[in-house]
């Protein structure tokens, strides 16, 4: 939960500019903030705050998102399991 007088409260649009690169070097889009609070990654749900008609985050809130996604394993879809299931034979028969 974030703590307005303990935490650093900033908008989707402030976060976005203090986070990594991502794909081809492009910052993470604002509308990928808002999912990460609305569906969430595997389970894990940003926090936010409605600060009168703006979504806010925190970078604590943030912090706290990507720490649980660094515990959570990341789950092999059952159609990639095949996939996985070659590459590893292919790699013990080549002595790998």
């Amino acid at each position: 939960m974030i703590e307005i007088g303990k935490e650093k409260i900033i908008t989707f649009s402030e976060a976005t500019k203090l986070l990594p690169r991502r794909r081809a070097g492009k910052k993470p889009h604002v509308s990928t903030l808002y999912r990460w609070a609305k569906r969430g990654i595997r389970g894990t749900i940003l926090e936010t705050i409605q600060v009168g008609g703006t979504c806010c985050t925190s970078m604590e809130a943030i912090q706290r998102f990507f720490d649980a996604l660094s515990m959570k394993p990341i789950q092999i879809l059952h159609r990639d399991k095949k996939r996985v299931e070659d590459a590893e034979r292919k790699l013990k028969e080549s002595g790998i």
